[in-house]
């Protein structure tokens, strides 16, 4: 059933899609890099911070456990890899396939910036369901890799959400520091 998605996916290819799905993969970069400048860039802010350390800990996350365990693993090979008849848009990779932690990151970054800010989260699901179909049809992902790694990423989000917060609560009160 995965290829028959796959398959139907590559039924909608045209010059738009093509276009406008490089250009995405370049902007989220190879490992997700968008995700962590994000991250990285909440933490200059007081609103933000807090927000911006449950991205970048859910990043790592995604990073060590999707990227370097689960994927090896799982060690489920890439559609491209197993079908090498469709053309590639970008370069074949040989590592493997579940989960797709491009979608992990983007649903990691969406879970966590929605626990903190309801009104950007819901906006960076859409870009997040919009990256995990990118994968799709750029022929590097089964469909049931890319739905794990949303839930992974999502899990990674909520369980450093809670993490944090239990941390935030066993800080020393600012006025009892002051003393």
């Amino acid at each position: 059933m995965d290829f028959d998605i796959l398959y139907a996916i590559q039924n909608l290819r045209c010059e738009f899609l093509d276009k406008f799905v490089l250009a995405l993969t370049w902007l989220v970069g190879d490992y997700g890099q968008l995700w962590a400048i994000v991250g990285a860039v909440m933490l200059f802010f007081k609103k933000t911070r807090k927000c911006g350390i449950a991205v970048l800990v859910s990043y790592a996350l995604v990073f060590l456990g999707g990227q370097y365990v689960l994927k090896d693993l799982i060690a489920r090979e890439r559609p491209c890899v197993i079908d090498q008849t469709v053309e590639l848009l970008v370069a074949r990779k040989t590592s493997y396939s579940c989960p797709s932690t491009h979608t992990a990151w983007a649903f990691a970054a969406a879970t966590s910036i929605f626990l903190h800010f309801k009104k950007w989260g819901i906006g960076l699901f859409v870009v997040a369901a919009v990256i995990g179909f990118s994968r799709l049809y750029l022929f590097m992902h089964f469909p049931t890799d890319v739905l794990f790694g949303a839930a992974l990423g999502a899990a990674f989000a909520v369980g450093t959400f809670y993490l944090l917060k239990v941390f935030r609560k066993k800080e020393p009160a600012k006025e009892e520091s002051a003393q």
